[in-house]
């Protein structure tokens, strides 16, 4: 089952038909432990009606804190270690894709996050600057996860390559997450041949494109979770994107008005233009 928010309410897709939450407040439906079944029974009593209009998608989130995962694709190691090595650095993401405790770092407050079709930002003082795609987790406040969204993670790659350090700055800011378009309300883990995929677009014309798998995923999201719910609680659960595998040519840089469009299949595809 797929959950969306809207301007005029929350929805709930099932075999292609969509019927109203009653829910009026997003972080309490999303904080049920057993949302799943929870919303199962509503759909159950409800009506079919109009899917939501695309134009009037929200960001899924309402007061949750957004977290992520760092170096947890090989792709994404060998990437931070190359930008890094100068400022000598490149050893650190070697060790941490190798050890047990992961990277685990604050991504961003809601009222940083962006939706479906809204307006990602990069940097004015980088010049390097890439989207990052990457399977999102909602997590329940007991830890527990509930389903599935897609997350672009904004990266500013000269900055976090000048020093890692330096890695809030160049993750952290205005319009630097997108989240969307719904989350997928699921018990089960998704499969591991679950493809993730990227295409930016320029002026209408493919400017970059890429493929990776959940196959390619060091780390058991399960494990991510468990180190991110060590000694801090989350009273309306959270966000986790868990890492990309994907990660554009050294020569290539967002600008101003290109289109990012990441699919992940059972949920969907989310777009963003840069701006």
């Amino acid at each position: 089952m797929k959950l969306y928010r809207a301007r005029h309410g929350i929805f709930a897709e099932r075999q292609k038909q969509f019927f109203p939450v009653p829910e009026l407040s997003w972080d309490a439906l999303v904080a049920r432990e057993d949302l799943g079944e929870h919303l199962a029974r509503l759909v159950g009593k409800a009506k079919p009606v109009d899917a939501p209009n695309p134009a009037e998608l929200l960001p899924p989130i309402g007061t949750q804190d957004v977290w992520a995962a760092g170096v947890t694709y090989y792709r994404s190691r060998d990437a931070r270690m190359e930008e890094s090595k100068s400022a000598g650095g490149g050893d650190f993401y070697d060790r941490v894709y190798a050890a047990e405790r992961p990277e685990l770092f604050f991504k961003a407050a809601p009222r940083c996050v962006v939706g479906p079709n809204g307006k990602v930002a990069i940097r004015n003082d980088a010049c390097w600057s890439v989207p990052e795609p990457e399977l999102t987790l909602l997590v329940s406040p007991g830890g527990k996860t509930l389903g599935y969204t897609i997350g672009n993670d904004m990266s500013s790659r000269d900055i976090e390559g000048e020093n890692p350090l330096y890695l809030p700055q160049a993750k952290v800011y205005d319009r630097s997450c997108a989240l969307g378009p719904c989350v997928l309300v699921a018990n089960d883990p998704l499969p591991l041949s679950t493809k993730i995929q990227l295409e930016i677009l320029r002026a209408g014309k493919t400017e970059f494109s890429g493929a990776t798998s959940l196959q390619e995923l060091k780390r058991d999201p399960a494990q991510l979770v468990h180190y991110l719910y060590r000694n801090h609680s989350f009273p309306s659960g959270c966000f986790l994107l868990t890492g990309t595998g994907i990660v554009p040519p050294d020569n290539f840089t967002l600008a101003v008005h290109d289109e990012i469009r990441i699919t992940i299949p059972p949920i969907g595809t989310l777009a963003n233009v840069v701006g």
